[in-house]
């Protein structure tokens, strides 16, 4: 949680200094239960995808993809789904909150879907984002 704050500071800081806003990627990964990768995937095309889909209806994301992997690695460096979002701006991208309007109006039930989400974030082992950049190639 450290890094996340040190980051936004960081984030926020560079764009009081240098007057711009630049989009963002932010890879989520997340490791998951033995066995339970399908459900846990299930339940964030259900709960999650569809507010990314409006924040992106909105211009806020400008991309979202998602990726699983074809073979498993090693305990220690298993992933199990991962999601790419590149954000209009660093600010959006680290602002959390940015969801919140659309939760009501998507799941109108919220005990309903407060409950499916506590459910999907129990099968979540680990779970990191990385901001990421693109290099230029020469």
């Amino acid at each position: 949680m450290k890094k996340i704050k040190l980051l936004a500071i960081l984030l926020f800081l560079s764009t009081v200094l240098w007057g711009q806003e630049k989009p963002l990627t932010i890879e989520n990964y997340y490791k998951i239960k033995w066995g339970h990768a399908e459900e846990f995937i299930a339940l964030w095309q259900k709960n999650h995808y569809p507010l990314l889909k409006k924040l992106q209806e909105k211009g806020d994301v400008l991309s979202i993809k998602a990726e699983a992997p074809i073979l498993h690695s090693g305990e220690d460096t298993r992933w199990d789904f991962k999601v790419t979002i590149t954000f209009k701006t660093e600010h959006l991208a680290l602002d959390y909150s940015i969801v919140d309007p659309y939760k009501k109006q998507l799941f109108p039930d919220q005990d309903s879907y407060t409950k499916a989400e506590q459910h999907r974030f129990e099968l979540i082992i680990a779970h990191w984002d990385v901001p990421v950049e693109t290099i230029p190639l020469h």
